[in-house]
């Protein structure tokens, strides 16, 4: 039977990174490809035993009924001190709401302000789904360049001029795809660019408190200079992604529409997931749980640049990172990582070819390494069927 479905959904394609985990589901093979926590880091104890606890105290009601869709007062009063340590100070809870975790932050954001035809900024490469989020709005992604340490910022400013964007995402600590970090200084100068141009800019930090090494670096959001910026934290990659939690912080007029805007995608974020993070943060096990997972996150990464100074052609170019999850790579102009893969799978090996982070459909010589979720042991092995593929290639 056929469907009339939306003009729209023929211009949605399927994350990749979803595509490719379907491709790998064998147990067989070796994913360095999706985001995913490891396992172990999951906190299901102290998760079981606050969920017991919730569930039997006089808020059990409240937290199994209907509620205000900008989240639980309690919740985004605690979410003021949390995003302190951010850098983002002299946030009240109205200028606070809870979403249904970073993605749907992402498009909500895109759903209040680009309409068919508008642009959307992103650092080339930028986070995958992005990308098919703008498009289900019918609007346009234009990669800015990046540099070593950001942004290009004169490239940022020729680009608002050219092309009158509606908004700016960026992921500058410990960046999806690269594991990069943005200075200071371009922090600075992002934020007095936007400001001059009266554009709003997303910042989505999933991943800031995995840091290894190297001092905390303010978010982007502490250097707003126009009220223009706003911050948006995951707790999918610090506490568990399954409860579905993160917070937007900002411009009271763009929250007031982000509440309206997510009225009708599911009225409230889950008042159980809200109320565990809440009380997770509250109790201090934030600290006690980054004292975990991040030692186990840097010794995968450094087992990860071990395997592959040891294996990889000198061709492949590689990163280093002081925290997140990724490693990004780049083989010589001439090879294709897109077409490798299948012969990678077939070597029971996987990650994800970089085309599919860059707006323009460029860098099809690069790709993403994740380390958090394979286990040390199959680092090694997986690196090295990934070097022979490579180095096939290049001969």
């Amino acid at each position: 039977m056929e469907f009339n479905y939306s003009d729209r959904m023929s211009l949605i394609t399927g994350s990749a990174t979803r595509e490719i985990l379907k491709l790998t589901a064998d147990p067989t093979i070796i994913s360095f490809a999706g985001g995913l926590p490891a396992p172990d880091c999951l906190p299901m104890q102290k998760v079981r035993e606050l969920s017991d606890e919730l569930l039997s105290s006089e808020r059990a009601a409240k937290i199994l009924q209907y509620g205000i869709t900008q989240g639980l007062p309690s919740t985004r009063e605690v979410m003021t001190g949390y995003l302190k340590e951010f850098g983002v100070d002299n946030i009240s809870v109205e200028q606070t709401i809870i979403v249904s975790g970073g993605q749907q932050g992402i498009d909500l954001m895109c759903k209040i302000f680009l309409s068919k035809g508008d642009v959307l900024l992103v650092e080339n490469p930028t986070y995958l789904a992005v990308l098919p989020i703008a498009a289900a709005y019918e609007a346009k992604a234009v990669g800015v360049k990046s540099c070593g340490q950001g942004l290009d910022i004169e490239d940022l400013e020729h680009k608002i001029k050219k092309f009158k964007p509606k908004l700016l995402y960026v992921v500058p600590t410990f960046s999806n795809p690269t594991g990069g970090t943005y200075s200071e200084e371009n922090r600075r100068g992002i934020a007095r660019v936007t400001a001059k141009y009266g554009l709003p800019v997303l910042e989505d930090d999933p991943y800031s408190k995995l840091r290894f090494e190297g001092a905390p670096v303010k978010s982007l959001k502490a250097f707003d200079c126009g009220d223009n910026i706003i911050f948006l934290s995951s707790f999918s990659k610090v506490i568990s992604p399954g409860l579905r939690i993160a917070v937007a912080a900002g411009n009271k007029q763009i929250i007031n529409k982000l509440e309206v805007a997510k009225q009708g995608a599911d009225v409230h974020t889950s008042h159980l997931s809200q109320a565990i993070v809440e009380e997770y943060i509250r109790r201090g096990y934030m600290k006690e749980q980054l004292a975990k997972i991040t030692p186990v996150y840097k010794k995968k990464k450094d087992l990860m640049l071990s395997a592959l100074a040891k294996y990889m052609p000198p061709e492949f170019i590689y990163s280093d990172t002081q925290g997140g999850l990724f490693l990004w790579g780049a083989l010589p102009e001439c090879i294709d990582a897109h077409a490798l893969f299948a012969k990678a799978v077939e070597r029971k090996a996987a990650y994800v070819y970089g085309d599919v982070f860059f707006a323009d459909g460029g860098g099809k010589n690069t790709l993403r390494l994740n380390y958090s979720n394979a286990a040390p042991e199959q680092i090694d092995a997986g690196i090295k069927a990934l070097a022979e593929v490579f180095r096939e290639a290049l001969a």
